[in-house]
This record gives C-alpha cells, structure tokens and sequence, in this order.
C-alpha cells in the first residue's frame, strides 16, 4: 500500500477504494491508526478496533435530511473528519463517500499505542471524578476516546491525511478476524448491522 501521508504537489493522496462506501469503510478502518499531535510537541495514537457505519441512506445518519451547519463536513470528499457533541461528549467520525453524499463512520474504540501516559492525563482532567480510569477503558467508547486524545470540534473537518496535522489517519494491521452486530446507542435503523469490531479486543467497547 502506497504512504498515504507522503506530500505531493500533486494534490490530496488517492484514498483506499473502501473510503467510496461507509459499510465497506467502517470494515476497512480496523486496524488503522489515528494519530494525534498536539501543540505542545506530544504525541497520542491508538489502533482502531470498533466502527459503526452511518451510510447517507439511513435514517440514524446525521446527514439523513440534508445538511446542516452541524453536519456540513459529512458532505466534504473522504478523508476529512466530523467531529460533534452529544451531551458532554465529543465524536470523531471520517467521512466517506463522494462528496455532497453524507455519510462517515463512527470511530467507537482504539486500542491505545503510544502517549498513554498523556491520555491518562487527559482523561484525569476532563472527567468528573478525575480519576484516571482501567487502562482497557481507556479508549472503549467514543467519547473516551475524544477525551485521551483530546478530540474536540476544534478539529472538524479537518484532512486527515495531513502528514503535519493535528489528527491524522495512518495505515496499520488489519485484525485477524471481524465481527460485527447492531449499533449501539441510536433510536432508529436499530436491527441494521452495521457496527464492525475486532473480537477478543478488551478495548472494544462491549
């Protein structure tokens, strides 16, 4: 596989085949890394493990009924990120699909890599207890995730093939196996099977 992050003059890389369709997406981003570089010089990545696809299609999705200031970077090409809050929480999403479709797949776990140390920190500080949680639940759902890496919509829309930005995606070693089931947490489209995930991971979320 070509290194998506090289720079090139010659514009934005050309992506995996799998980014043109969120279910094939959502299955192909297991075993990705998502890198995260902060201002201060440090660095936090973590392996992904869980996925859910929202493809444009699907009454769960939040592109579902057009866009809006809130969804707006779901229609941009894939590759880019959508990020947003639900309740105190933060999401990371990346977009797949042409561009004006909406669509993303939900990042729902990573198994942590390198600054684990910095997302314990990180985890300390912006949770209400400020304890610093098991390290397998570290990074086991979606806004803890947000939380160790410091995810906020600060980084919506951003490339995430930008080798020098602050979150990026990198390719990494695909799991052995893939399971998937319904996902978890939504109120409509619930019998749709579309949450992917590595089995035996103890990052995943349950």
């Amino acid at each position: 596989m070509p290194n998506l992050l090289e720079t090139s003059t010659q514009g934005p890389p050309e992506l995996p085949e799998f980014f043109q369709n969120a279910v094939r997406a959502a299955r192909g981003l297991l075993g990705w890394i998502v890198v995260r570089r902060d201002g201060r010089g440090g660095l936090r990545s973590g392996r992904i493990v869980e996925t859910e696809a929202y493809p444009h299609d699907d009454p769960a999705c939040h592109a579902f009924r057009g866009r809006t200031e809130r969804n707006a970077s779901m229609f941009r090409e894939a590759g880019h990120a959508y990020v947003y809050r639900i309740h105190r929480s933060y999401c990371l999403n990346v977009v797949t699909g042409p561009p004006g479709q909406g669509e993303a797949v939900l990042i729902r776990a990573l198994e942590p890599l390198e600054g684990i140390a910095r997302m314990e920190r990180a985890r300390r500080r912006l949770s209400p207890g400020r304890c610093a949680p098991p390290r397998d639940q570290l990074t086991n759902g979606p806004g803890k995730l947000c939380q160790a890496l410091e995810i906020d919509t600060s980084l919506d829309g951003c490339w995430l093939f930008d080798p020098t930005g602050p979150l990026c995606l990198v390719p990494g070693t695909p799991p052995a196996a893939v399971a998937c089931s319904t996902r978890i947490g939504i109120s409509k489209a619930r019998d749709e099977r579309l949450r992917f995930y590595e089995p035996h991971n103890p990052w995943v979320s349950r």
